[in-house]
Formats: structure tokens, sequence, C-alpha cells
């Protein structure tokens, strides 16, 4: 990925009567935050290429076709992840791809999926986001644990407890919010069930303190390792049955249903004309029905 992708993202999108004049709404600098998201990225693969005896991350860049920037595909398909993608974009436009914006926007993001070979060990899911239009601009993003027919209580507790520690630095009434979020959000309608033990989720945050806001969405992105590594450094070694497979697999289907009919990400990932590769990244290598 060309870094002059990125620095043109800075100064907005081009339109038609807009040479890369757009007055954002935000104060806080493009590259503040892009900066940001491609540090947290990079020690997010080190850490999950530290599990791994040999295989390491495979990346592609693309470019964003409907207006200006692109992005990065990670793959890694080793011994301990079957398959995790950690995938970083900032892209820009003239035309908002949903109903909550209009106009011109940009959108950077780090988003990742992990599909592990034991089925005790848990598919994690995480992104964090940040959408700029000239009328308004937000964060968004959180992170979710789905077990695959092996939930543990102490991995699910240190999840959580990890998730509300970073979150009770800004205010106590955080967490429970988020938690909700997550509960309400991560839920399969058709199944009559959440898809995992859930997690935190936020959207359209925008306190009015654009400060505070980035440093709380930065806390939770650099609160993801804390939350996910201890489980999997338990979790990779332990023996598991044919049968413990197969259930893997039947349930990573509930997850892919949610995925595809359910998840905003996917919708406005295609609804802007995003990589169909980076968007369907979250789609386990194996699956059963």
């Amino acid at each position: 990925m060309r870094d002059a992708n990125f620095r043109d993202l800075q100064r907005g999108p081009k339109g038609a009567d807009n040479e890369c004049d757009l007055k954002f709404t935000n104060p806080l600098e493009h590259s503040q935050i892009i900066g940001f998201l491609q540090g947290l990225r990079n020690d997010i693969i080190s850490e999950f290429e530290s599990l791994e005896p040999e295989a390491r991350f495979e990346k592609k860049p693309w470019n964003y076709q409907k207006g200006e920037g692109g992005g990065e595909i990670g793959l890694l398909r080793g011994e301990h992840f079957e398959k995790a993608a950690v995938n970083f974009s900032a892209v820009s436009g003239t035309v908002f791809p949903g109903s909550d914006g209009q106009g011109p926007f940009f959108a950077t993001g780090v988003s990742l999926i992990t599909h592990m070979s034991n089925p005790r060990a848990p598919t994690l899911h995480f992104n964090i986001r940040y959408i700029e239009t000239p009328q308004s601009h937000w964060f968004g993003g959180g992170y979710d644990l789905t077990p695959m027919g092996f939930p543990y209580e102490e991995d699910t507790r240190h999840f959580h407890d990890t998730a509300k520690k970073t979150l009770d630095q800004f205010h106590e009434t955080i967490y429970p919010i988020f938690f909700q979020n997550a509960k309400e959000y991560f839920y399969i309608p058709h199944r009559g069930k959440e898809r995992g033990v859930g997690g935190i989720f936020f959207d359209h945050y925008h306190t009015g303190n654009p400060e505070t806001d980035l440093s709380l969405w930065k806390a939770i992105g650099l609160s993801l390792t804390d939350a996910i590594m201890p489980i999997y450094r338990r979790r990779i070694g332990e023996p598991y049955c044919e049968a413990d497979r197969q259930l893997q697999l039947y349930l990573r289907a509930h997850y892919v249903e949610f995925n595809l009919l359910y998840d905003r990400g996917t919708k406005f990932g295609f609804a802007s004309g995003g990589n169909p590769d980076a968007i369907l990244c979250s789609m386990p290598p194996l699956v059963r029905w």
C-alpha cells in the first residue's frame, strides 16, 4: 500500500465541486488516526505470530475503486490459527454509503477475525473504526468472543474483566452500556441466541469531546491482546477429538449466518464498494451445516 494514498486522505475526498478542500467537522488529524491504526495492527500481528512456530501473515494491498485510498489484507494460516485475518483500510469518497450520513466521507479502521485449529480455542472478532462526513464524525467498534462449543468460565470472566477495566478508566457507566450493546447486536434472530459469550460494542460514539473520545477508542484497541492472548495460550494445546471438531464446524455455520445476514460492517463494506476479499475475510475456512 503506497503511503501517498493515505497522505491524500488527510485532505479529504475529491468531488466535482470540491478539489480536496472539504472541511470536516472533527479537528483530529486523519494522519494521527491512521498512524495509530497501522501501529495497532502491526502489534496484533506480532502477538498472533508469536504463537506460530513457522507461519507468518501474508499481506495483500488493495486500492479503493470508488474514491481514494485503500487498504491491506493480512492473512495467517498456521498450526494454531487455522485462519486469522487482520485488515486495515482508509478510504474516502463523494457519496456516503449508508442512511446515517450523506455527501463526502472518510472512513478508516482495523478489523480482525480468528478461526482456531483447536475447537477449544474460541473465535475472536474485533474492529475499531472512525467515520467522518461534513456534518458529523463518530467512532465505533468493539470485540466479542465466540466459543465453538466449549465455553470456559475463566476465559469469559477474563475477557470481560479486561474490557471493564479498560472502560472504567473513563467512566464506570460505559462498560455496562457497551456490554448490553454487544448482547443485543451479536444476536442471531433466526437461531434465537447470541452468537457467543459477548463482549463490547459501540457505534456512532461522539460525546462532543474529540480528544477524550479518541483516547477511549484507542484504549479499547490497545486492550485487545490483553483480553485474548492469555486465553489462546491456555487453549491452543488442549487435547480434542473428532467429535469436538465436528461441533466446531457446525457452530461456525451460525457465525457465517450472522456475518452475512446481519453484520453492519459487511453491509457497509459492500455498499461502499469495498474489496470483497477483505470484507469476506471473516468467513471460516471450513464449515458445515
